[in-house]
């Protein structure tokens, strides 16, 4: 005679099981659910710290941009000393690049072809020959020793300036011009010329290779105003710094 009460059991059986499983599914769900929850909102508070940085510094800008105006508005009022001072600052500026004619005392370096030929076959005659890198060095020395504005064969040098060969000539701002190389540069004369002729300098290397050299102190230079224009396709100025926002 069969048992009927093993059926019983376990259908009791399993339907408390499926309680209990009913139970822990739920307690798993919502134990995800406020995981997510959670996860939402330190999202949120991530980027809401980031977007108050960003107000501040903002904030701080306008702050130091009020400052400035305030500093012109003050100037303004000051007998109307306001344009005045944006002009000195413009003068400066353009004097800095290379965009007006200036004068002072400096040196005056020209350079000429070797008048030497080479003895045998195995000289390289190029060696007689003024090419971009000897007036580069010459230049480089100049600009070490304190020279304020430079220029070459009356091209003004600028931060544009190329200095390169061109055949037998040698182009500088897309000009081609040729020796004799006439570098004129607005400094103190006495401090470019000891650089120049320092034993083993570049005066020294040129002149071994009977490179004519020749160093002339003056007392009111003219130097002329860059006529090219300054073109800048990918460089800006530095966010923060009146650059591109």
């Amino acid at each position: 005679m069969k048992n009927k009460g093993i059926p019983i059991t376990i259908g009791l059986i399993c339907m408390i099981l499926g309680l209990m499983l009913a139970v822990q599914f739920k307690s798993v769900k919502t134990m995800n659910s406020k995981g997510i929850d959670k996860m939402r909102a330190e999202e949120l508070q991530f980027a809401l710290n980031a977007e108050k940085e960003k107000l501040d510094n903002t904030l701080r800008d306008l702050t130091e941009k009020e400052k400035k105006i305030e500093e012109y508005q003050t100037a303004a009022a000051k007998d109307g000393k306001l344009a005045n001072v944006l002009k000195k600052d413009i003068e400066h500026a353009k004097m800095l690049a290379g965009l007006t004619t200036v004068q002072g005392q400096g040196i005056v370096v020209t350079l000429n072809d070797s008048k030497s030929e080479g003895q045998g076959e195995q000289i390289d005659e190029n060696y007689f020959v003024i090419h971009d890198q000897d007036i580069l060095s010459v230049i480089n020395e100049l600009r070490a020793s304190g020279a304020e504005a430079i220029s070459l064969n009356d091209q003004r040098i600028v931060s544009t300036s190329e200095i390169r060969c061109a055949g037998p000539a040698v182009s500088i701002n897309n000009t081609r011009t040729f020796a004799p190389f006439v570098i004129r540069a607005i400094g103190n004369p006495d401090d470019m010329e000891s650089a120049l002729r320092m034993r083993n300098g570049v005066v020294d290397v040129l002149q071994q290779w009977g490179i004519e050299v020749n160093i002339s102190k003056e007392v009111n230079l003219l130097i002329p105003k860059f006529n090219g224009v300054f073109t800048f396709d990918h460089a800006y100025p530095v966010k923060g710094e009146g650059g591109k926002q």
